[in-house]
């Protein structure tokens, strides 16, 4: 009997408990109706306030601990030399390893900075697959994107435990085509956000760093989700399962160059981020250029008490527990749509849930953007907010002004850190099975409206 009662499965609840609450309000299907369609089908558009759960990005939206709100009251708001910039150095250098440190107001500013530096006209830049603010620098500072991610990736199907792993042969090819001198660095993304969350091993990670050494050529870690990955490899790669996540996250970074922060992520913080890089010259380049764009070298965009927070919180992301329990709620809502019969990509990844928006809507071409659709879809039916992440947010060539077609055509359920309970992941679930049996009545949609850049944040669109 009490080997039965051990082999039972158990419930879990999360490791944190409710010390204050923000109320949310319900709105109706109708009024859900009309405002989706006075915010053009966009639901970046939308209000906050007409939103019920919102998963539409895990960026600056987590819950930050008690003990981040009293490092808070320890903001010293010196215009230089301020105590939290210390504070916040000291953590970057211990928990991460890397030797210099520039403060940002968020990631995308570390992204400017790093590619204005490294990056001439005509310079190639492989990587693990694009993300939309990196890959748009990148090319404004004169670059183009190659993705040499595997092929997996591409497949929602494919169960492989690291899809953000990159190929090696394909990396091999893009040096021996365009030689070490058109290569400023490799760019190398933890998790990889595209591919719906996917991590790349450790194992990869090394024999890409070993292929670099070759060559002298250096990686550039978008390390935003770091600590997820961490988890990852403990829980999926062959003997890494007894090590702390703390110790994983140092080894990643100790196998590259430098790094971007988008520190509204992992690091349990609503604004932030930063530079990171071991090469003093580049250091004091970066230092120097972040007092142009952002603010003086020890603040670079960031209140005092922003970066005792951020400190906090990069101690905090690695807490096995915490970190066991933020990706173990991503786990439990991809389990639930599976469950349903609802295609999603597979494996499960660290900071949502990815709905295959061109199986779940397959009466929709490409054109007729199905997962901005979707996304709109799931809105109107519970209030529940998502965002695409397909056609739209591929955007178009730079070249020649054309669409850009991607292979995964994806709605993301971005899950907030210590914000929702399992009972929310339940109400998010039980909408997208509502809407997966009413799919036959969902339409396209075509663009009324798109800016030049980075278009999903503010396009409009119609039905068709």
């Amino acid at each position: 009997m009490a080997q039965d009662n051990a082999n039972r499965k158990r419930s879990w609840a999360e490791p944190y408990k409710i010390k204050m609450v923000e109320q949310v309000r319900m709105t109706t299907v109708e009024e859900r109706e009309k405002l989706i369609r006075d915010t053009g089908f966009n639901t970046f558009l939308l209000r906050s306030r007409d939103v019920y759960i919102d998963l539409l990005t895990d960026s600056g939206t987590s819950a930050m601990s008690d003990r981040q709100w009293a490092g808070m009251m320890l903001g010293d708001e010196a215009y230089a030399g301020s105590e939290n910039f210390y504070n916040l150095e000291e953590a970057v250098q211990n928990y991460y390893g890397y030797k210099y440190l520039v403060p940002t107001h968020q990631g995308r500013a570390a992204e400017h900075i790093i590619s204005q530096l490294m990056i001439k006209e005509g310079d190639i830049i492989p990587g693990n697959m694009y993300f939309t603010t990196t890959k748009l620098h990148q090319e404004l500072a004169g670059g183009t994107f190659v993705d040499v991610i595997i092929d997996e990736a591409h497949d929602s199907d494919n169960e492989h435990p690291f899809k953000g792993n990159i190929d090696l042969d394909k990396l091999k090819q893009v040096i021996d085509q365009y030689g070490r001198d058109r290569i400023p660095y490799i760019s190398i993304a933890t998790t990889v956000n595209m591919a719906g969350g996917q991590p790349i091993s450790l194992d990869n990670l090394k024999q890409v760093r070993e292929l670099t050494r070759k060559h002298d050529i250096p990686i550039i870690h978008d390390m935003t989700r770091v600590a997820e990955n961490a988890y990852m490899i403990k829980k999926h790669e062959p003997g890494q399962e007894k090590r702390d996540v703390r110790d994983i996250v140092k080894e990643i970074c100790n196998l590259t160059d430098g790094a971007t922060m988008s520190a509204k992520k992992d690091a349990l913080v609503n604004i932030g981020g930063f530079l990171a890089v071991n090469d003093q010259e580049l250091f004091d380049k970066a230092r120097n250029m972040v007092v142009i764009y952002e603010g003086l070298h020890t603040y670079g965009g960031m209140a005092g008490r922003d970066m005792e927070a951020l400190a906090i919180g990069i101690r905090e992301s690695v807490d096995e527990d915490h970190i066991r329990a933020r990706v173990g709620q991503v786990e439990y809502l991809g389990k639930k749509i599976l469950g349903a019969g609802i295609p999603i990509v597979k494996p499960v990844g660290t900071h949502g849930v990815f709905l295959n928006a061109r199986r779940i809507l397959p009466h929709l071409s490409q054109d007729e953007l199905p997962a901005q659709a979707l996304a709109a879809a799931i809105y109107v039916d519970s209030g529940v907010r998502a965002m695409e992440r397909g056609i739209v947010s591929a955007g178009r060539d730079p070249q020649t002004g054309d669409q850009i077609y991607p292979k995964l055509e994806l709605v993301r359920l971005t899950i907030p850190r210590r914000v929702y309970t399992q009972a929310h992941m339940d109400v998010v679930a039980e909408s997208i099975e509502e809407v997966w049996l009413n799919r036959e009545n969902i339409r396209g949609l075509k663009f009324v409206y798109e800016p030049e850049y980075l278009r999903f944040f503010q396009s409009r669109f119609d039905l068709i």
